[in-house]
Order: structure tokens, then sequence, then C-alpha cells
């Protein structure tokens, strides 16, 4: 449980990663959004983590109603309303009739918040101030059965982060390698958390290309000080669009480099296994690519050992 407390179980500083939790790529839980809420509530149960599954997919459920009563010591995280069934179930438990206390939550769970009639039943049952205020202001609530099955989800996701940390970012990277940028991710810590900074400094300027390799970049930025290296795309070795586990680190494939799509990336691949390139031309002839993608692989620096051409072989 101490990934989604803190970064414990990764190995690594807090600092280092840029983040107090170790959540980043999992589910429900990666985005700046939910990691503050982590950061917040400190959950030591599964449980808990339904509840905050619950408060990220509502409205007006954890920004200004939770969030301050938790942070207030008005209330506990395991007693904020998270999902509209807490409401219905909490009602009961203070001996409404079971009927009322289903129409009190479809109407929260609505937007509609509590009738003074209800509320004053409420009130009656001893249900605090607090609570029905925090009722009043949400707009709309998550079913707890959702929030559930995402956070069994997640939670199966972080073990394998934590226990078989290479191939669970290699997966990561495969499934997000049309937004990957090989030639940034390869030089290290320093450049990605140059990067980083840069396009969080631009604030809601930055595109939305820049947004989605923002969260790759803190992704590659961790498994880099868990001591997992990320390797350049190699000619004779890299797959066409999936990483692949090395003893040296995982190995960039063509598609993870920007100007090379899945077509060309698969083209290689295929001519590659048809028989080892000998020069450039003869890559560029069988794997019938374009000059671009030729530049690109030769910047980065992945064409060295090829000669330009299998004439120059004769002299």
């Amino acid at each position: 449980m101490s990934l989604f407390s803190s970064t414990v179980a990764l190995g690594v500083e807090p600092e280092d990663i840029r983040s107090q939790v170790g959540t980043y790529a999992i589910p429900e839980f990666g985005t700046k959004f939910v990691r503050q809420m982590l950061v917040d509530t400190k959950p030591t149960t599964f449980s808990e983590l339904v509840r905050i599954s619950g408060f990220s997919h509502g409205t007006d459920v954890w920004l200004n109603n939770a969030q301050d009563l938790i942070r207030a010591g008005t209330c506990k995280l395991s007693e904020a309303i998270s999902a509209r069934d807490d409401i219905m179930v909490y009602l009961i438990y203070q001996n409404l009739p079971p009927k009322l206390a289903f129409k009190i939550m479809e109407g929260v769970r609505k937007g509609k918040g509590v009738k003074e009639e209800d509320a004053e039943v409420m009130r009656s049952h001893g249900v605090p101030k607090w609570y029905i205020e925090s009722c009043n202001k949400i707009k709309y609530m998550f079913p707890k059965a959702h929030a559930t099955a995402y956070v069994m989800m997640a939670f199966r996701i972080a073990w394998f982060k934590v226990y078989y940390p290479e191939a669970f970012y290699c997966t990561y990277f495969s499934v997000r390698a049309d937004d990957f940028d090989a030639d940034l991710m390869v030089q290290g810590p320093n450049k990605l958390k140059q990067v980083i900074q840069e396009i969080e400094e631009k604030g809601n300027a930055a595109s939305q290309k820049e947004k989605n390799l923002l969260t790759i970049l803190e992704v590659a930025l961790e498994m880099n000080y868990r001591g997992i290296k990320l390797l350049p795309v190699n000619l004779e070795k890299s797959d066409a669009t999936k990483f692949l586990i090395t003893q040296d680190g995982l190995l960039s494939p063509f598609g993870g480099l920007q100007g090379v799509g899945r077509a060309a990336a698969q083209s290689i691949l295929t001519a590659r296994e048809a028989a080892p390139f000998t020069s450039v031309d003869d890559l560029r002839n069988r794997a019938k690519i374009s000059k671009t993608v030729v530049e690109v692989l030769q910047n980065h620096g992945c064409l060295n050992q090829l000669q330009l051409s299998d004439q120059m072989a004769l002299f």
C-alpha cells in the first residue's frame, strides 16, 4: 500500500521523481490531481483507495468539499462522502427509513441537494451539519461498484510496477509509443527534468502533444532513478513498435522515434528479417522508407555502422 502513500516501495526519493507518491502510470492514481489527493489523505487500506477513486470521478465531491473537511479535521477520510452509495448506507445506519435514505441519495447524486424537510429528518437522527452541507455542494457522484472495479485493476498493475518494473515500463511505453520521443528519452534524468520544467512553465499554453509528452517524461524519469536505462533504437535489434527488455535496459523501437510512423517502422522490420542491411541505400530501397525517415534514423545514430552505398564497398 506504500506505493499510494510514499515512494518507499520504489526505492527512490520524492525529490528525484518530483512526487511524494509512487503512482506515475497507475490508472486512476497517476494524474497530478489524484496524486495530490493521495498526499492529502495518506490511504492505508484498499477501501480508502476506493473512496479516493469516488472523489476523483465526482463533481464538487472533492474540491471545495471533502478536501476542505479532511484538511480541517472536520471528518476523517473514512467519513467523507465519496460515492453515491455512501449516503444511503450511512443514513440507514443513522436509522433513517431505507426508502427515504435512497431518495436522499438519488437527489444528491443528481446534483439536486437535500430538501429542507429531508434535512430536518437527517438532523433529528443525528446527522451532523457538515454532512448535510457536503451533500448540498455535490453535483454528480460515482457509483461505488465502478470505483471498486477501477481500483482492483489499478492495484494489480501497481503490484507489477513494484515487483516486475522492467515488464511494467516496457508495457507502458509500448502502449504510449506514438507519443514517445526516443531522441529525448535516452538523454538521462537531468535532461528529462529540464524538459518537464519547460513544459510545466508553459501552463495552459502547452500544446496537447506537450501535455501527453509530459506524462511520459515523468514515468521515464522515475524509471531512470529506479536504475533501469532506456536504450537508443538499434537497427539490428529494435522492434517496430514494442519496447524490449534486455540485460542493459529497455530497447526503444523504431516507432519510438518522432517522424517514424508505424507503417515505416514495420516496413524496416520486415526488410531486416529478410536479410541484414548492407548500406543506407539498401535500407531505403528495401524498406521503402522516405528520405525524411532515413534522416531521423541517421540523426539518432542507429545508422552509424552502415556505409552510404553498396558501391563504396568496391573501393
